[in-house]
């Protein structure tokens, strides 16, 4: 067991894109974590769709062991944390396992929005930071600029930042020894009764659920008998090791380690992200404080393409949520998809993400609904309820009052850019609290209805911007609105799944625009297939879909023209039959074009 003088724990925080993955690279490389030939780039990024999108979706841990000027061996416990905001839930999960971060910053582009927020989640967990500037062997880079802009915008001393390149090593053997110098070592107990932190766990086929634990007092090894004092399950432990970054066994876990343990739990509801580890017989008093559960802000339905593979999507779902706390679902049936799951999520990227990986990692074909926030609506009987679906919106009638959820956001924007941002921000019905400059650059501060930026804010902001803005949020309350539901019908039809909840004042422009992109997508049929946005009872816009016609006289070879009218008179009658029995299928992209919803 490593003595805690010897331990040291942080985090890597930064906005997307400022090197936090290669960093670690780096760090892995010179401490002898791998071997040179069994390097690759963003080594911690373990998922296809992480190295294929270039972000990181999941923290990750690693030991490290790195030898200080002072002569003595120190045990490095590194966490590589996202960047983007939807997974800013995952960044507080990892602080809370460690004492100090690295807070690393762009040394060409600077503090960006998400900098900003991750610096200021450190602070609430009094973390010890320690700034680096990355990317300094670039021309563009400036160093002392940027060293300011530290100093102005997060306000902590930025004296001593260090200055590295992650990607040629430069500087890194610095930042080793800073942690070593400057970060506290961890507190602890060995004689206590255990206490671990129940960090993150994942499903293994082979071994069933494994948990990452950052170990508060006592110690966890092999054939202990440990409680989960939230949820009282109880369970031996199997195996207990480090990530180097390679899984590797290890005797035990001591105070202010991080490492995994594995105890054949085959059933994904016994483990509770934030829950407190202790030994069974020799429990400890007081349960860790654990983590705040994470509030879903996006909402969306889950279907299975064929309806038999309901029960394989709730399994996946099941396994994906232990891998994924801040992910929520329960079952719902829909009139035109069949039963399915209404899925939770911190934003559109974390929605796009879950999708993607059930796809992938579980072979599942999906249908999903177009996404939604939460509304609050209180009926004219004087009953209050949260609105998760549109298409569970009542009638007009019955309804009193109806409540949105708004945002506080950050943008960070350079100057040039300014205009076309500050009007998008007015086209969303945005209420601007601050603009503020630091260098060339502006900090905005918005309040924002979160529905208009779960559609099209976040492409826009960076098409408008040429890609240099940058965004960060946090929920801000509900505030009382017009908003009807704009119903979708298909050939007189209704069809739940498009239905979405939208101001009034862009209510006709937004069905419209649905009803342009639908006709677009949906393939057209041996009769005209008429697509409607309606808002109550009064349709607002409307597309047709015009009929193939099969040529019924191409062997009519000269003879009366009675002949070919008979054949045309016929081909009509069976058309107005087919339009009163024909289906209409409507493509997965028809779904998707409600959550892709184009400024023009």
């Amino acid at each position: 067991m490593t003595d805690l003088a010897h331990i040291r724990n942080f985090a890597i925080i930064a906005h997307i894109d400022h090197g936090k993955s290669t960093l670690a690279d780096r760090m892995i490389e010179i401490c002898g974590g791998l071997q040179k030939r069994e390097m690759t780039s963003q080594v911690l990024d373990s998922m296809d769709i992480e190295r294929e999108r270039g972000i990181t979706i999941k923290a990750q841990t690693v030991r490290l062991c790195h030898t200080a000027k002072d002569g003595k061996t120190y045990t490095l416990n590194l966490v590589d944390t996202p960047g983007h905001v939807d997974f800013s839930y995952e960044v507080s999960r990892s602080l809370a396992a460690c004492e100090g971060s690295l807070l690393l910053v762009d040394a060409t582009q600077g503090v960006e929005a998400q900098t900003l927020a991750n610096a200021y989640l450190a602070v609430d967990s009094n973390h010890e930071i320690i700034p680096v500037l990355n990317k300094i062997d670039l021309g563009s880079a400036e160093p002392d600029r940027i060293r300011q802009q530290i100093e102005d915008v997060i306000g902590i001393d930025a004296t001593d930042t260090l200055a590295i390149s992650a990607k040629t090593g430069v500087g890194v053997n610095e930042v080793l020894d800073s942690l070593v110098e400057r970060l506290p070592a961890p507190e602890g107990n060995t004689d206590q009764p255990p206490k671990a932190l129940l960090v993150d766990s994942w499903y293994d086929p082979y071994l069933g659920v494994v948990i990452l634990v950052r170990v508060k007092d006592g110690y966890l090894r092999k054939g202990m008998r440990v409680r989960m004092m939230g949820l009282g399950s109880t369970h031996d432990i199997e195996r207990v090791g480090v990530f180097t970054p390679k899984a590797e066994i290890v005797e035990s876990l001591g105070p202010g380690e991080i490492g995994f343990i594995t105890a054949s739990i085959k059933n994904v509801s016994e483990c509770k992200v934030g829950d407190t580890i202790t030994e069974e017989r020799r429990q400890t008093a007081q349960p860790l404080p654990g983590f705040q559960p994470s509030v879903p802000v996006v909402f969306c339905g889950l279907f299975p393409a064929d309806s038999a593979d309901f029960e394989r999507l709730r399994e996946s779902l099941a396994k994906l949520s232990l891998n994924d706390s801040s992910f929520h679902y329960a079952a719902e049936t829909s009139a035109a998809l069949g039963m399915g799951f209404s899925c939770g999520f911190l934003g559109l990227l974390h929605l796009e993400i879950i999708e993607e990986r059930l796809e992938r990692e579980f072979d599942l074909e999906l249908v999903a609904t177009a996404p939604s926030v939460i509304y609050s609506l209180t009926t004219t009987a004087g009953e209050t309820f949260d609105l998760h679906n549109p298409a569970d919106m009542p009638d007009p009638t019955k309804i009193r009052t109806i409540e949105e959820p708004w945002i506080k956001s950050n943008i960070m924007v350079p100057d040039n850019y300014l205009g076309p941002v500050l009007a998008l921000c007015e086209e969303k019905r945005g209420e601007q609290e601050a603009l503020t400059y630091v260098g060339s650059r502006a900090l905005l501060t918005y309040r924002l209805p979160l529905n208009e930026v779960v559609f099209d804010f976040y492409d826009r902001l960076k098409s408008h911007s040429r890609g240099y803005a940058s965004f960060d949020y946090q929920l801000d309350g509900y505030r009382e609105s017009d908003l009807v539901k704009v119903g979708i019908l298909i050939n007189g039809d209704p069809v739940d799944s498009l239905s979405m909840v939208v101001h009034r004042s862009q209510a006709e422009s937004r069905g419209r625009a649905l009803c342009l992109r639908l006709k677009d997508l949906i393939p057209r049929q041996l009769f005209k297939v008429a697509i409607q946005a309606a808002i109550g009872g009064k349709v607002v816009a409307r597309e047709t879909v015009s009929a193939l016609r099969k040529d019924v006289t191409a062997k009519c070879y000269g003879g009366d023209v009675t002949r070919k009218r008979k054949l045309l008179d016929r081909q009509k009658r069976g058309k107005k039959r087919m339009r009163q029995f024909g289906n209409v299928e409507i493509p997965q992209e028809a779904f998707l074009a409600a959550l892709k919803m184009s400024e023009d």
